[in-house]
């Protein structure tokens, strides 16, 4: 069961920007396993979900943890009348929607 302002999902840079040697150490190293989407991402289920990302554009590379919200835009609401800063507004991506805040 997902729940509210719970860790949901963690995404992480692929050391190098490439996925084959991340996906290879982390089978050999502990057993994962891996689901491709594309050439520039590669999913997870290993005690959370997750995914490392080859090509982050123009984000720094740095890991994106990812909070649960059944209600978005109130999430999005409470995350700035506590003071955090809305660094991404709302937007798709495959699996729902999403926003990027830092906190204060």
């Amino acid at each position: 069961m997902k729940l509210t302002g719970k860790l949901d999902y963690l995404e992480l840079p692929a050391t190098g920007g490439t996925l084959d040697s991340v996906k290879a150490f982390y089978s050999a190293a502990l057993g994962w396993s891996f689901t491709d989407y594309g050439p520039t991402y590669s999913a997870f289920a290993e005690g959370i979900d997750g995914g490392f990302q080859a090509d982050a554009g123009e984000a720094a590379a740095k890991p994106l943890p990812v909070l649960y919200s059944h209600a978005l835009e109130e999430t999005l609401a409470a995350v700035e009348n506590a003071g955090g800063t809305i660094v991404k507004p709302i937007l798709p991506f495959p699996g729902g929607r999403r926003f990027h805040f830092a906190d204060p």
